[in-house]
Order: structure tokens, then C-alpha cells, then sequence
């Protein structure tokens, strides 16, 4: 299993949600660190940016560094996920 990092960002996004919602996305990121294939389709790259990929939670997005260790970058509502 790899090692999950979450940034201050994720931190803070995850507690003002809904805690059945932030338990079930922790569940979902443990389950990709666990066995990358068990969420093969539910994680894409995202383009422009290296080793960068987004994993969906329902209507939530996960973005994350998959390396050696699985850096947790921000949690956002579908919507408000890709702009910048």
C-alpha cells in the first residue's frame, strides 16, 4: 500500500463537508492506495500536468500526485474541480 499525504488545502475541505461524505472519499483514496486497479475506472490523468490525476467520489473530485507516495492535492465539488 502507498503511503496517502494530504495537503492543508484537502485537509481543510474535507472537514467542512459532511462526514459520511469526507469518511467515503478517504475510503475511495485508501482503496486506490491500496489497488490502483480496483478504481481504474474512476481516475483519469489530467492534461498539461505530470503524474497529476483526479479520482471521482460522486459528484467530488480528488485531485492527486500518484508517485511513491499519493499526495492528496484538493477535494472539489464537480463543478469548481478544473478551473483555476
Amino acid at each position: 500500500m502507498k503511503e496517502i499525504a494530504y495537503t492543508r488545502t484537502a485537509q481543510k475541505a474535507l472537514m467542512r463537508m459532511p462526514r459520511n461524505l469526507a469518511l467515503r472519499i478517504r475510503e475511495k483514496v485508501r482503496s486506490f492506495a491500496e489497488d490502483p486497479a480496483s478504481q481504474a475506472n474512476n481516475v483519469k490523468a489530467l492534461r498539461g500536468l505530470d503524474g497529476v490525476v483526479r479520482l471521482r467520489v460522486g459528484d467530488w473530485r480528488v485531485i492527486m500526485r500518484d508517485g511513491v507516495i499519493i499526495e492528496i492535492l484538493e477535494v472539489k465539488p464537480r463543478g469548481s474541480a478544473y478551473k483555476e
